[in-house]
């Protein structure tokens, strides 16, 4: 029986894994980091292969604020080089992925005259840093009066209102721009895989040869490596332990969470920034894709959990925030999904380190372990590509490699084409597969042919990576995504080769999965 054409391209991504005796960099790892550095050192010209155990950014990498930016916060903690190098990340990220990176406004309401003086004078030195004007859509920051603020944020609370700020960053979807990084790695003649595991490394006389990776059907291979690149994100500790079990841990991981709910809560194309919430961070309510995105919190976590759900009490700190700002604030039943993520802070391991997580660095730490072990950690997303340049020049200069120059500050991802479609370029091959212009499902986007693209071209293999990574509905609203699984297991399977059996697992699977994002699974008051 002749292989559908989703099964082929799996098939033919394995057989070349299989026959490769050596790459110059394996890549462990496929968040925004381990993605980065594919593409970084394919466009160089290096062999590369990337390895991640579940779907490509399943992780940290899918669970963002969806905002490209230089960060007020760090702006205010006086971090400058931090801000700029993100600001400078932010220009190349608008230029470079134009159909999933779009210009923002941001509006902070001022309930104090003294307040505007001061977010003005700050704000303005952002716009410095960031260079406004020579970035296609970001303007100046500027004083606007009640009225002006009001018309931005028309249901802000105007009780003792004294006006605002207004200011731009960016915005983006996380998850399909981590399947752009991987789709570009194709483009660049590298291999990305999802769902295969790192088993073990090889450790040859003292020094790190490759590894051993298991793929999702059981497979087992033994890859030889010039250099390994451990971008595993908050579990990049447990890479290391495997290199040298000994070694202390670095991480302190911290739990972001999310919560979605209906756009009427603050309509228009304006976000709101919260500049200082009670645990001293700032918090965002921010359009996306017709809901509005509440977040976020920082809370430690002493565990690594790959479905993370938020603590007792995040939800309401949330809601609580949000209610002293809006004259018609969310409650927990207006939530239509909330979703966590861990951030790999640098700060000592787990229970190290007695700072409050909000004080840790976004910055990033690059380490060559006694084997030859390259790990990248910490970040986040608007720094990927810098990040990915710096770890790919000490990669090479482990691995002996000749020295080429990094080619990704100019480089268009996939699918690249102003306007706001996030399949770009790719619309034309979507729409010439059969079920083209044929939405599932009311009030979700998500189309049939979609859902087969998803399997031919994006590497989808479940239900849950249509639904929480290639579109967005588990994120959106769990009700709908839940509607929608039975139709996009059938369409799958199709594209899959599977059976009817396969089918009513992946359903059953996805909707235990969903309970975790559903508002009735968080605490109550």
């Amino acid at each position: 029986m002749a292989l559908t054409p989703a099964a082929a391209s799996r098939a033919a991504a394995l057989a070349r894994l299989a026959e490769t005796p050596e790459w110059d960099m394996l890549v462990i790892g496929g968040g925004a980091t381990g993605l980065g550095c594919a593409v970084d050192a394919a466009a160089r010209g290096y062999k590369v292969l990337l390895v991640e155990a579940q779907d490509f950014a399943k992780g940290t990498s899918s669970r963002a604020t969806k905002l490209v930016h230089g960060g007020v916060r760090y702006l205010a903690q006086g971090n400058l080089p931090l801000v700029r190098e993100a600001l400078a990340e932010r220009a190349r990220l608008l230029a470079n992925a134009p159909h999933l990176v779009h210009p923002l406004r941001f509006v902070v309401p001022s309930y104090r005259r003294r307040d505007t003086a001061l977010l003005a004078v700050g704000l303005g030195a952002y716009d410095l840093l960031g260079g406004f004007g020579s970035q296609g859509g970001i303007a100046r920051s500027r004083v606007l009066d009640v009225a002006q603020t009001r018309a931005a944020l028309p249901t802000v609370k105007t009780a003792g209102l004294r006006g605002g700020i207004a200011y731009w960053d960016a915005q983006f979807d996380d998850a399909r721009l981590a399947l752009a990084l991987a789709r570009t790695v194709e483009d660049l003649g590298g291999l990305a895989l999802n769902y295969c595991a790192l088993a073990d490394l090889l450790v040859e006389g003292g020094r790190l040869r490759g590894a051993v990776l298991q793929e999702a059907g059981g497979r087992v291979f033994r890859v030889a490596a010039r250099v390994v690149i451990n971008a595993t994100g908050v579990w990049a500790d447990s890479v290391r332990r495997l290199a040298q079990p000994a070694t202390p841990p670095l991480l302190r991981p911290s739990q972001g969470i999310h919560l979605v709910v209906d756009r009427g809560f603050l309509p228009g194309t304006d976000a709101l920034l919260v500049p200082r919430t009670a645990d001293g961070r700032v918090l965002f309510m921010i359009p996306w894709q017709g809901r509005l995105l509440l977040g976020t919190t920082d809370s430690l976590r002493a565990d690594l959990p790959l479905e993370p759900q938020p603590l007792p009490g995040e939800v309401d700190f949330v809601l609580d925030t949000a209610a002293a700002y809006l004259e018609r604030p969310p409650r927990r039943q207006d939530v239509l999904s909330q979703f966590a993520g861990l951030r790999p802070l640098i700060g000592g391991g787990m229970g190290n380190d007695e700072r409050p997580t909000g004080g840790l660095s976004r910055e990033h730490l690059i380490e060559v372990s006694a084997t030859g072990l390259v790990s990248v950690l910490g970040g986040k997303w608007t720094t990927y590509r810098h990040m990915a340049e710096e770890a790919v020049d000490r990669a090479l200069a482990v691995a002996g490699l000749p020295r080429r120059a990094a080619a990704t500050a100019t480089l268009r991802l996939h699918g690249a084409r102003e306007g706001d479609d996030p399949y770009g370029s790719d619309r034309e091959a979507v729409e010439a597969l059969p079920g083209a212009g044929r939405r599932l499902l009311e009030g979700l986007t998500l189309t049939e042919a979609e859902v087969r693209h998803a399997a031919r071209a994006e590497y989808a293999l479940s239900v849950e990576d249509v639904l929480a990574r290639r579109h967005r509905a588990l994120f959106l609203d769990v009700r709908l995504a839940e509607q929608i699984a039975g139709q996009v297991a059938v369409i799958l399977a199709d594209e899959l080769g599977r059976d009817g059996n396969w089918c009513e697992l992946q359903v059953k699977r996805f909707r235990m999965l969903a309970q975790s994002y559903a508002a009735a699974s968080a605490t109550s008051r």
